[in-house]
């Protein structure tokens, strides 16, 4: 016989029972398990059915439909009253004196687990692993969606079942099982530092390059008002942006003679007028050099004859 993934050999055990924690009765350490303490009666007729040990139940409020599972610890509750740990209480949603009822299960052993503390100060346990591994001990098996309570250094821990391999309700007793936490329920990514806004690159200003002064490029114009003999061509411009008039390669010297004569204004006029310029001012450098020396020689101071004040 099968029960949600749950096998039941022979005849099954289930009975109802009205349920306590564990404050009624001198048995606190119920609270740090999950194992439960039940009446004489129910050890009888435990013991006459072919059930596999360890005994494991399933508890389940008929009210809310909640189901857990645990273990057992003692036979000696009073009749018809069962002694359950309060975390369990709280996860099936009972009150003290509730109905509640018990039926034996297997479960199978199990081999991965997932839990989630609800705080993070389980995390700052110097070593949680086997703080956790030692709670564990007094648990029997545990049952996915079921918030176990871990005591430790006068603190209790609320842990939650969040996975379970091969099952849903996996049993604990002498089996290796992997164990892996999730994230705690307070837990909160750290706040990633604002990156800075990208520093706007500076916009370069492409100056319009400012136009150069070319001298000499405009058109020419005569002095006497009449049209040009010929059209000039545009500069040439040099390396530093300047520009120099080309001249035609059919102009001869004689027609620069004539340009003159007539009265254009030419600058950079052929190399024998700048001769004739420079003799010009060479001759008459040496004329008055001349002249100097004739008044030198004519005049000459102390020359005269010599006269004494005595007479």
């Amino acid at each position: 016989m099968f029960y949600d993934g749950y096998a039941y050999h022979g005849t099954t055990f289930e009975q109802t029972y009205r349920c306590y924690p564990s404050s009624f009765i001198d048995k606190p350490q119920i609270e740090s398990g999950d194992k439960i303490i039940m009446p004489p009666s129910a050890l009888d007729r435990l013991a006459s059915l072919q059930i596999d040990y360890p005994m494991l139940f399933e508890l389940r409020n008929a009210s809310t439909d909640s189901f857990s599972h645990c273990g057992v610890l003692e036979f000696i509750a009073e009749e018809g009253v069962i002694y359950i740990p309060y975390w369990m209480m709280q996860n099936l949603l009972l009150q003290e004196g509730d109905m509640v009822r018990v039926r034996n299960v297997t479960l199978p052993k199990g081999t991965y687990v997932k839990l989630q503390p609800h705080t993070t100060d389980f995390l700052d346990i110097a070593n949680p692993k086997a703080i956790l591994e030692t709670a564990l001990r007094n648990y029997s098996c545990l049952t996915v969606g079921d918030s176990i309570m871990v005591p430790y250094n006068n603190k209790k821990y609320f842990i939650d079942i969040v996975e379970a391999k091969p099952s849903n309700g996996i049993s604990i007793i002498e089996t290796d099982c992997e164990v892996d936490f999730a994230p705690p329920l307070d837990y909160k990514e750290p706040e990633r530092p604002v990156a800075p806004a990208p520093a706007k690159a500076k916009e370069v200003d492409v100056a319009e390059a400012e136009p150069k002064f070319n001298p000499f490029t405009g058109s020419g114009r005569r002095l006497d008002g009449r049209p040009l003999s010929y059209e000039p061509q545009p500069g040439a411009a040099n390396s530093n942006g300047q520009s120099h008039p080309v001249a035609s390669s059919s102009s001869s010297g004689s027609e620069k003679a004539t340009q003159q004569n007539r009265g254009k204004l030419v600058f950079g006029s052929n190399v024998e007028r700048s001769t004739k310029e420079t003799t010009k001012v060479g001759a008459g450098k040496d004329r008055k050099q001349e002249e100097e020396a004739e008044k030198e020689a004519k005049f000459q101071a102390f020359s005269g004859k010599k006269y004494s004040l005595r007479g």
